[in-house]
């Protein structure tokens, strides 16, 4: 062993045997050997004598980069050595009368030898090596060894370079281009007669050489004449290897992978189909047996599939109408088998069963009638599709008791199961009787199986329903169409045995939620709907997922069905007792908090059945009254031994008014600001004295920021509810809100203030002017901070203030649309007008988001007209004129747009323009030839713009159209941007 080999050996070893250092070192020398100019000779040298495969293996792999990377720059004679050298070990031919060993190596040995060929070719078929093949050929006489190895140089010329399967530069496609015609030309049909020759001579002494063979051909029928494979010899040749019992199954199963080939050959339809028919396919349909793991049955069963979609194709795409019934008539005989295929045998990764079946499905649409046989597979379609919805049972606990494995797969489900639906209800459109039928006998048998996948098909059979319902219009669920009465009639009346499976109860409540139209046409269904969602099937459910979703579910049914139900309320109410009494009780705090989520939807249902008119009003009262004075005596409890709460009660307790005010919160959404304040003010009185009792958390526990919140949303909620009823409790309420407000607390603030002036306008002056000095001085320290925080400051705390800050635009937006202005020019808040000046003045100029900056040019618009009493009058605010005039005008109306990055092309840019222009309209009409003079001497002529211009943006600013002016100043600016290239320097 000399040295390059033991370096080879020390440097392909993974035993760890060996020194770091010392593999190091034999690394680099064989990298050095690599450079030098004889290394091509060393390698082919090392191939004929040496028989160890590292050293075999690193010689290939040098010379297939040597050729690869300095092909160009080699000697022709030290290519024609090359060539000649590999080509003998290849075919088993002796190099200096020396017979080379390579072919009796291990296969991945041979790969590279055919690896190294194939860049051969590359570089030289056809114009320097033009024989390869043709010359290949001869050498197979001598045996399975040269068979083997001429199969794997044309694998690996597929592989490396002509399959598609694979990215390809465009160089690379040329070259595959170059070699398919060359061959084509010269040497397939040759190939292909050599191996029908293979095949029939070794099918029975060797039939492992014959699949080797086979595999190979199939790769090479998509692009040579598909005429020397369908012929009346190797057609019958290969039907016969895929029928005969008794060979080598790995054989047979090529066979199929040949004549599937054959089958998914392109061609223009019409020869397709001719051909598709010629084959007699059905020849193959008895070899789908219960085996289904056999490589055989796998092969066939994409076979029969890739046909399936073949004729599918051809039908789409013959125009004739001979070649349409053709064509159906092939597709109605393998559908059964692709039925069968489909639910009992693994599937082939290229084929799609939901796009194959739709493709049918949309046949049938053209069709004017469906024919029995249709029908039929119709009812096929449906159960595959039924068995591929199906959960394995073998993760029924994992999703019952949803833990990591069990979510994954309920996700991986959810999104299988989403083209299976689509396609569901295509059918359902399709053959809407066909589909309620099969439903109907799928739910009947699912209930009635006693097989251990019980919870898996009756949650499968669920699901079909539920789907099957989106398809249906409004009115067909509503008059009940075809079997939907009995449908809905069985789903209502069904106690599954499974029932407290999560999933199978889930789905269950979502499919009668689903057919709630056709509950809402036919009343008698409410009591059966009742039952479903209040006993152990819905909220009742012992898993809190299932009971959780049905409160939600249950408020979504009350919203629709509402005074349907005013005569179920005392049975709605009683059921339903336990789970409100976990809110009611006095010793509901005793241990862990209940679910805020089901607690929040049943408060709500409860809402919004006992605050319809319908109810009589002493009913009406004993019902809230019974809800709200518990809940109120809980909190005034709580409140007043809040100071003796040690740290382990003080979370909890917390938690539970929390809960309350969700729940009385919820509760209120079923009552109309008419009913409580017009019709029935007695139950506006409850609801005042609930108001006043949470108004005390926020004196008891003031820095309780969880607390503030939900008593903060629950004055939101009393501002709809008791209208200008809610007025007395407000200045107390906004003076504890704000006493301790940080940012994030003091946007929710701004959108109850925003709220109140949305609703009560002008008459809210007062509250307003009282806590506006408060609030902008908050807001201002809180926008200082910002501004001179450094880079280390928090993200969050930084997002926070910047939503504090947007929210601030609008409520300035809103208190200014809502003729509000005057709050501004009050003694206490005098202090902050030139700070909101100027923010307003610098956000309409510079912020980011345009609509942010249209919003503050409309405030200016609105301040223009509200404090401007010209043409005639003493100035109301001192100093706004020249402001607005000095400032204003030029910075935002001028030079804001000059700037480059003011696009016209955006639409909401274009919108904020057009409030620019409004607002110069505005000043002309309000400040007159003040505003105008100014503008133009100043403005303009610091912009270098020509007279005529100037003159004539006087004229159009006189004139009373709005559109036109706005037109001609967008050309100005474009103009003036122009002139200037962008050199004017902003202020």
């Amino acid at each position: 062993m000399d040295d390059v080999e033991k370096a080879i050996l020390i440097s392909f070893d993974e035993s760890g045997a060996i020194d770091s250092e010392l593999k190091s070192q034999a690394v680099n020398f064989c990298q050095q050997i690599k450079e030098t100019p004889s290394i091509c000779s060393l390698c082919i040298e090392k191939l004929c004598f040496c028989k160890l495969v590292q050293v075999q293996f690193w010689c290939l792999q040098t010379l297939h980069e040597v050729i690869r990377v300095k092909y160009g720059s080699m000697s022709l004679e030290e290519k024609n050595f090359i060539r000649k050298s590999v080509f003998s070990m290849a075919c088993l031919e002796g190099i200096d009368d020396k017979m080379c060993a390579i072919l009796e190596s291990p296969a991945f040995i041979k790969n590279k030898l055919a690896q190294v060929l194939v860049t051969l070719i590359y570089f030289e078929y056809p114009l320097i090596w033009s024989s390869v093949f043709v010359d290949f050929l001869p050498h197979l006489s001598k045996g399975a060894v040269v068979i083997d190895m001429f199969s794997r140089l044309l694998n690996a010329l597929d592989d490396e370079l002509v399959s598609m399967d694979y990215p390809r530069t465009s160089e690379e496609v040329a070259v595959a281009g170059r070699v398919k015609d060359a061959m084509r030309q010269q040497c397939v049909p040759q190939v292909v007669r050599a191996w029908y020759d293979i095949v029939s001579m070794y099918r029975t002494s060797d039939p492992e050489i014959c699949t080797t063979v086979l595999d190979c051909m199939r790769r090479y029928i998509s692009w040579i004449d598909i005429g020397l494979i369908v012929n009346d010899a190797f057609i019958p040749l290969l039907f016969e290897l895929v029928l005969v019992d008794g060979l080598s199954e790995q054989l047979r199963a090529a066979a199929a992978g040949c004549v599937l080939a054959v089958v998914s050959k392109g061609m223009d339809a019409q020869s397709k189909l001719s051909l598709l028919r010629s084959l007699e396919i059905s020849r193959v349909f008895g070899l789908i047996s219960d085996d289904n793991d056999s490589e055989l049955v796998s092969r066939v069963a994409a076979l029969i599939t890739g046909y399936a979609v073949e004729v599918l194709e051809c039908f789409k795409r013959v125009n004739s109408e001979d070649a349409k019934v053709v064509s159906m008539k092939l597709l109605e005989e393998v559908l059964p088998t692709v039925f069968y295929v489909m639910q009992n045998c693994e599937m082939d990764a290229a084929f799609s069963i939901v796009q194959f079946l739709s493709g049918y499905v949309a046949t049938m649409k053209t069709l004017s009638h469906l024919q029995e046989k249709q029908m039929l597979h119709i009812s096929l379609i449906l159960e595959v599709i039924r068995s591929q919805i199906c959960y394995d049972p073998m993760y029924r606990n994992n999703i019952d008791i949803l833990d990591k494995i069990g979510m994954e797969e309920e996700d991986r489900m959810m999104e299988f199961r989403k083209d299976l639906f689509v396609l569901l209800r295509n059918v359902g459109r399709v053959a809407p009787e066909v589909t309620q039928i099969f439903i109907r006998n799928s739910l009947a048998s699912a209930i009635a199986s006693s097989s251990d996948r019980i919870v898996e098909e009756v949650e499968a059979a669920l699901s079909l329903l539920y789907a099957f319902g989106e398809s249906m219009t409004d009115e067909a669920m509503r008059v009940g169409t075809g079997l939907l009465s009995e449908l809905v009639t069985n789903l209502l009346s069904t106690r599954f045995p499974c029932h407290s499976n999560r999933l199978v109860a889930l789905m269950y409540l979502e499919t009668i939620t689903r057919y709630m139209k056709f509950v809402q046409e036919n009343t008698q269904y409410i009591p059966l709907v009742l039952a479903a969602f209040l006993d152990e099937r819905g909220i009742h459910h012992p898993n809190i997922y299932v009971s959780r979703r049905a409160s939600y579910l249950f408020m979504r049914i009350v919203k629709l069905l509402k005074s349907k139900l005013v005569s179920f309320i005392e049975t709605i109410l009683q059921s339903l007792q336990d789970k409100v009494a976990r809110f009611t009780s006095m010793n509901f705090a005793s241990k862990e908090p209940a679910g805020s989520e089901d607690g929040a939807y049943i408060f709500e249902a409860i809402g919004l059945l006992i605050g319809m008119e319908d109810v009589p009003l002493e009913k009406q009262s004993d019902y809230l009254s019974s809800l709200l004075t518990p809940l109120c005596q809980q909190v005034e409890a709580m409140l007043t031994n809040a100071k003796g709460l040690n740290s382990e009660e003080s979370p909890l307790k917390i938690a539970n008014i929390q809960q309350i005010i969700l729940a009385i919160n919820a509760l209120s959404k079923g009552f109309s600001e008419r009913l409580v304040t017009e019709s029935r003010p007695a139950i506006g009185h409850m609801f005042k004295q609930t108001l006043d009792v949470l108004l005390q958390i926020l004196l008891v526990f003031p820095k309780v920021e969880p607390l503030r919140t939900k008593v903060l949303s629950f004055i939101h909620r009393m501002v709809e509810t008791l209208g200008a009823f809610v007025f007395p409790y407000l200045p107390k309420a906004l003076e504890q809100l704000l006493a301790e407000s940080e940012p994030k607390e003091m946007v929710g603030f701004l959108l109850l203030l925003n709220q109140l002036i949305c609703k009560f306008s002008t008459l809210v002056h007062d509250i307003l002017e009282e806590v506006f000095p408060a609030i902008a001085g908050r807001v201002f320290n809180a926008i200082r901070r910002a501004d001179s925080s450094g880079p280390e400051a928090n993200t969050e705390e930084i997002r926070e203030l910047q939503e504090l800050q947007k929210t601030l635009y609008t409520f300035l937006h809103v208190i200014t649309m809502h003729g509000l202005s005057s709050v501004f020019l009050s003694p206490r808040s005098q202090d902050f007008l030139n700070s909101i000046m100027q923010l307003l003045l610098h956000t309409s100029c510079h912020h980011k988001d345009i609509i942010t900056r249209k919003a503050c040019v409309q405030i200016f618009i609105r301040l223009i007209k509200d404090w401007s009493a010209r043409p005639y009058g003493e100035e109301k605010v001192p100093g706004f004129q020249s402001f607005m005039i000095e400032t204003f005008a030029t910075n935002c109306c001028l030079y804001s747009v000059l700037d480059k990055s003011f696009e016209f092309g955006d639409a909401n840019t274009l919108v904020l323009f057009g409030e620019i222009v409004l607002a110069q309209k505005v000043m002309y009409e309000k400040f007159g030839d003040d505003f105008l003079v100014h503008f133009v001497s100043k403005g303009f002529s610091s912009a270098h713009c020509p007279q005529n211009l100037a003159e004539q943006y006087c004229q159009k600013l006189k004139d009373s159209d709005i559109k036109a002016l706005k037109s001609f100043y967008q050309k100005l600016i474009e103009n003036l941007r122009h002139q200037q290239n962008g050199s004017l320097a902003f202020r």
